[in-house]
């Protein structure tokens, strides 16, 4: 099946099987190897782009449902040579350890900004439910809310 779709501002034709995860159609037909194969499940949140805005675990979103929608991922959530605020947060906040997860976890906190320009703690702890297996979440907590003040100027 042909499936056509606008990839950081790119549009690309793909042909793949329709019910191919997304994950794969990126990483192996595209070669953006930035977002990262996790569980395969849905649940850790590795793998997550976004699809007309909104955070998707592209893992377990078939491909077929791509056709004609927008997505970013973590290569194009900056503009330019300048970092998005989230990942100017990251980097002053030194959150990555082993770096693996934290490509899903910035891009589930842009989307969460665009909707909650200033979250609270318990807004982080409802709609970032990523998982990082080196515990960094205190610091993610940090640069969350350092990212919500960069976005605000």
């Amino acid at each position: 099946m042909k499936i056509s779709f606008t990839i950081n501002g790119k549009a690309q034709t793909v042909e793949t099987d329709e019910n191919t995860p997304l994950l794969w159609v990126i990483r192996d037909r595209l070669g953006l190897k930035g977002t990262k194969f996790g569980c395969g499940k849905a649940a850790c949140g590795a793998c997550t782009i976004h699809i007309d805005g909104g955070a998707v675990r592209s893992c377990s979103y078939a491909a077929k449902f791509a056709q004609g929608k927008s997505i970013t991922t973590i290569e194009g959530l900056s503009k330019g040579k300048d970092l998005h605020p989230v990942q100017q947060a990251w980097m002053e906040e030194i959150v990555p350890q082993c770096g693996y997860c934290q490509p899903g976890f910035m891009m589930a906190t842009a989307a969460l900004l665009d909707k909650i320009p200033q979250p609270s703690d318990d807004d982080i702890d409802e709609n970032i439910v990523n998982v990082c297996r080196c515990g960094t979440y205190y610091r993610m907590r940090k640069a969350i809310h350092r990212a919500a003040k960069i976005k605000q100027g």
